[in-house]
């Protein structure tokens, strides 16, 4: 998950024991080091930009200073990633309109990155002192406490007093009061207890406004991801297309190409043998009649897994009828298409090519006896559900598998894929894909 950890957390009893709890701890130590020296930096480089303005030295000590906060902010998202599971894209490296030293400038001042950083910087410094001080006083208190009964001897043997001194001011002044009886030394450590127990809960409140803070100051702007997640489509959708020519150029030369450059040299034997044997002329070109029905057959199937003239004919419902009469399963497909309109071309054909390799997976790999397909429209999105009573286990984990492939060209447009295939047994997957109106 960009952004954060889908882990479950630590129980009650476990917590303070847990790896997140004694990581969150960590990140909280280090932010008073850091945000004092990250502080004591931005202050400095900005406000000797800042007086230095009046002289060419404020703009490139300004830019620098701008530039060393995007580091701090690098470094920052690194320490979350590592000690607080939160995940993140990076930002987009600075892009100078033009060469040189004045481009870099430019570039550098209008960073939104950059000063946001520096805005983060600031901000840590009595978060951090905050966030510290709570943190390592309930936390050493808390375990001192617990284990006072395990170290309350040290007290009169090297300290010269009973118990710890809660109370007094020696000879002349207030009495004494020490924690030494064993009813008091039971109700610190008792104290203790609940102190251990409850300090990870306020560390892990802590650490998620450090979290906050990381996701809000330092992350990618909304934009930024956006235009990453679009280039990363189209480079799905070209591999995909890809992929597509290549299995086409394949399956045209091995099957189809193949098949035509035989006929034409059987045709040409026969065409030899016309004169002095007509008969076996006649059996070789009632042949070649029978290879030409195959090459047709072969040029048709290929057609379909193009784009196949029924669904550009009829739609969504005749054209999923036809690939379910195909499927091996057992007691047959039952196909529902509830549409009142057709949607646009292109995603009226990932529709089909999905239920088509779901149901190709179904008669493939699964032992199922029946299956569906629904496909219908909720607001502005096309849903499509495919259920079977298989063994199970479907998922998207292995590369390089059909559910893989589909899960990026689904992807790749905007759309959903969601599978729930349990060991044993069913399973069901749903597709969801942006809803265009057909032009």
């Amino acid at each position: 998950m960009p952004g954060g950890s889908a882990r479950r957390g630590p129980g009650l009893l476990g917590a303070p024991f847990a790896a997140r709890t004694w990581k969150e701890f960590l990140h909280l130590v280090l932010d008073l080091p850091i945000a004092v020296a990250s502080f004591t930096y931005v202050v400095v480089m900005l406000s000797l930009g800042v007086g230095l303005a009046v002289t060419f030295m404020g703009i490139p000590v300004l830019a620098a200073g701008v530039a060393g906060a995007r580091g701090w902010g690098a470094m920052e998202r690194a320490r979350a990633a590592a000690l607080l599971d939160v995940r993140m894209g990076r930002p987009s490296p600075l892009q100078p309109a033009r060469p040189g030293l004045m481009g870099w400038l430019g570039a550098v001042l209008r960073d939104g990155v950059g000063w946001r950083s520096a805005l983060y910087c600031l901000l840590m410094l009595p978060w951090g002192v905050f966030g510290f001080t709570v943190s390592v006083v309930l936390w050493t208190y808390g375990w001192a406490m617990l284990s006072y009964p395990a170290w309350q001897w040290v007290l009169p043997a090297f300290a010269g007093q009973p118990g710890l001194q809660i109370y007094g001011d020696g000879p002349g002044g207030r009495p004494e009061i020490y924690l030494d009886s064993v009813p008091e030394v039971a109700g610190v450590c008792a104290v203790g207890v609940v102190l251990v127990f409850a300090t990870p809960w306020v560390i892990h409140g802590l650490a998620n406004v450090n979290r906050l803070m990381v996701r809000g100051l330092l992350s990618p702007s909304a934009l930024t991801e956006r235009v990453r997640e679009l280039e990363d489509d189209r480079g799905t959708v070209v591999d995909t297309a890809a992929a597509d020519l290549r299995r086409i150029e394949r399956d045209l030369h091995d099957g189809a190409q193949a098949r035509l450059v035989a006929l034409a040299m059987d045709l040409g034997l026969a065409k030899e043998k016309l004169d002095h044997d007509p008969q076996a002329a006649a059996r070789m070109v009632d042949a070649a009649h029978g290879e030409v029905k195959l090459a047709l057959q072969e040029l048709r199937d290929l057609a379909r897994g193009i784009h196949p003239a029924i669904l550009t004919d009829r739609g969504l419902d005749a054209a999923l009828s036809s690939v379910a009469t195909r499927c091996t399963v057992p007691g047959g497909v039952r196909v529902t298409v509830d549409l009142d309109t057709r949607p646009a071309s292109a995603i009226e054909g990932i529709a089909y090519f999905t239920v088509s390799e779901l149901l190709t997976n179904i008669s493939k790999h699964t032992t199922a006896r029946t299956a569906t397909v629904d496909v219908w429209r909720s607001d502005n999105r096309l849903m499509i559900q495919v259920h079977d009573d298989g063994q199970g286990g479907a998922t998207t984990n292995t590369p390089g598998t059909g559910l893989t492939g589909l899960t990026e060209r689904i992807h790749a447009v905007d759309g959903v894929f969601m599978i729930d295939s349990p060991h044993g047994g069913p399973t069901t997957i749903t597709a969801e894909l942006p809803w265009h109106t057909r032009s």
